[in-house]
């Protein structure tokens, strides 16, 4: 008779959260966790707009082109985005249909190539435009309550 493997009780999986600022998806999951009672520590982006957009300026000084102002900044908020990334055990990539997330796209590229376990956050009308990134993860989902489902599932599964 098969015996599954025994989990460890005390692992906390770490889930990053990338993606999309502008709506309450972060804390629906959040929510979700914390009322399933589930071992997860969330990792997430700076998400204030304005903190991530100024970074480079504030602490490295004043730029020669709004190119150099994006880049200084992009690269400071890339050693936390990196740094999450590598660490999860679960990336969920958010998708909104307000603003074109680059960003999102290209974490969800850079977990996929770490081998990272990718689930993806959209609405079903952007189905065609994230196809390749859909085609990436082991799960697409259309609500955050549905990642909260897999996490519970894949979590607390013998």
């Amino acid at each position: 008779m098969f015996t599954p493997p025994q989990r460890n009780p005390r692992m906390e999986w770490n889930v990053y959260l990338s993606g999309e600022i502008h709506s309450d998806w972060r804390d629906r999951i959040a929510t979700g966790v914390r009322q399933a009672e589930l071992p997860v520590r969330i990792l997430a982006p700076v998400t204030q707009h304005e903190a991530s957009d100024d970074v480079g300026e504030r602490i490295l000084g004043k730029a020669e082109s709004a190119y150099w102002r994006d880049h200084k900044g992009a690269m400071i908020n890339a050693i936390r985005t990196r740094t999450c990334i590598e660490q999860a055990d679960v990336v969920v990539v958010r998708f909104g249909d307000k603003y074109r997330q680059w960003n999102a796209a290209f974490d969800a590229g850079y977990a996929a190539a770490l081998g990272k376990s990718l689930i993806v956050l959209h609405d079903p009308e952007l189905t065609h435009a994230l196809k390749e990134v859909d085609a990436a993860a082991l799960a697409v989902t259309e609500r955050p309550e549905q990642v909260v489902e897999i996490l519970e599932y894949v979590i607390r599964q013998p």
